[in-house]
């Protein structure tokens, strides 16, 4: 079957409110794409693949048929994915088994969120409304509490500290002043922060504060994937997908505990789950894991020859809305022994300039999170990491990492209920 690439993409810079509509942003989007691919001629593309989460925040259902008239490309075949926070990441594995069966040479993928026309406590509530309303969501249950719930409940068992929390934190942060399409950048400037400016910041819900949280965001990007048959017809530097996973989990965390389809799945995990606490019937992935990243990291890393992922991946773009979300993904994603993420934080294996720097983007927290467009965004960037043009889209060669390689992503939606894994290469 024949192989896939990313062979360019636009961005609308994401923003807390920006003025223009959806289908504007991601017109936006768009022009930067033709602008960025010259020899794309817009009546090559054969397919049309939308990715936005709520129809509530736009207030509008069936959003995607506005955008395809929007930029165009209305006669085309096309539909919207929706899968909580993994939508877009799974709009682009879509897109990729559409190219990988056959079917189509050339697919624009198209995502956007716009999270600003409801105020912020409505926001949140249709984001909650993705968990389970009849037990969770009825007693106030908000992705806030859910995921700061996750993380003490890893804490409590392997001893990561807020100290950890706010070194991601202060990472993201002092990375994206270097990315002009930042959210962070946008509102803050180009200063660095540092471990005591994190502590000034108020607390969300223990032990996240502000700083720990994904941002609420306005934007929109695109990406082109072309087959081999006609890639290199529009990048002179494709990168290649070289390998895909996916996974699933109970809906409801508190279920995670007696997890039936994982028990006895990760003997080696079970086996490192600590002494001192009642142990559950499932011990992986528990409540403080994430069993869906475990089982599409392994298949992505199957199909992709991966077998050392920290020495053989150069850089990563995780989806974590929450930074203890990242602590948790370096041990399901087989970076290190369960337990052990806080130690690749301390001994700098994950920042800039690490053996496997993540987040070099600014990540969900200072970058941005448009959810639809938001695994696209971090695509466009592992894109320009792999092109070694960093220093050319960003006028800073801060974020490059030299001669890199292979770049990891990630995706998933709730607290972890479905996601995935992407391998690509250069």
């Amino acid at each position: 079957m024949t192989k896939v690439a990313v062979v360019g993409g636009g961005l609308f810079r994401p923003d807390r409110v920006r003025y223009e509509v959806a289908e504007e942003g991601v017109a936006e989007a768009y022009r930067m794409l033709l602008e960025e691919v010259p020899e794309l001629d817009p009546r090559d593309i054969e397919f049309v693949q939308c990715s936005y989460f709520s129809d509530h925040l736009n207030q509008q259902l069936c959003m995607s048929w506005i955008v395809q008239d929007y930029i165009g490309h209305h006669r085309k075949p096309g539909y919207r994915v929706e899968a909580g926070g993994s939508t877009p990441l799974d709009a682009l594995i879509n897109a990729y088994f559409l190219i990988k069966s056959g079917e189509y040479d050339l697919i624009l993928v198209v995502g956007w969120e716009w999270m600003s026309e409801v105020d912020t406590a409505t926001t949140n509530e249709f984001i909650a409304a993705a968990s389970d309303t009849d037990w969770d969501f009825t007693v106030g249950g908000y992705y806030n509490g859910y995921y700061a719930a996750l993380e003490v409940r890893h804490m409590q068992l392997y001893g990561e500290t807020v100290e950890d929390l706010g070194r991601l934190a202060v990472r993201n942060r002092n990375n994206a002043v270097h990315n002009p399409y930042s959210q962070w950048r946008s509102e803050h400037g180009t200063s660095y922060v540092t471990l005591d400016d994190y502590f000034k910041d108020r607390i969300v819900a223990w032990p996240y504060r502000r700083w720990n949280c994904a941002l609420i965001s306005e934007g929109a990007a695109v990406l082109l994937l072309a087959s081999e048959k006609v890639a290199r017809k529009y990048s002179d530097a494709p990168m290649w997908i070289e390998g895909v996973g996916l996974g699933t989990d109970s809906m409801r965390p508190g279920d995670r505990l007696v997890d039936w389809p994982y028990k006895g799945a990760y003997p080696e995990d079970e086996e490192r789950y600590p002494s001192f606490v009642e142990r559950p019937l499932t011990p992986y992935p528990e409540m403080a894991n994430f069993g869906f990243a475990r089982e599409a990291a392994r298949q992505a890393y199957r199909r992709a020859g991966i077998t050392h992922p920290v020495r053989e991946l150069d850089l990563a773009e995780l989806f974590a809305p929450y930074d203890g979300v990242e602590l948790c993904l370096y041990e399901d994603l087989l970076w290190c022994p369960r337990g052990e993420g806080k130690t690749m934080v301390r001994e700098g294996t994950v920042m800039r300039g690490g053996e496997l720097p993540c987040q070099l983007s600014g990540g969900l927290t200072a970058f941005a999170h448009p959810v639809g467009a938001t695994s696209l965004l971090q695509t466009l960037f592992l894109y320009w990491e792999l092109a070694e043009r960093i220093p050319e889209k960003f006028g800073d060669p801060k974020l490059q990492v030299s001669g890199a390689e292979k770049a990891l992503l990630t995706g998933h939606g709730g607290t972890g209920c479905q996601g995935g894994v992407i391998v690509f290469s250069r």
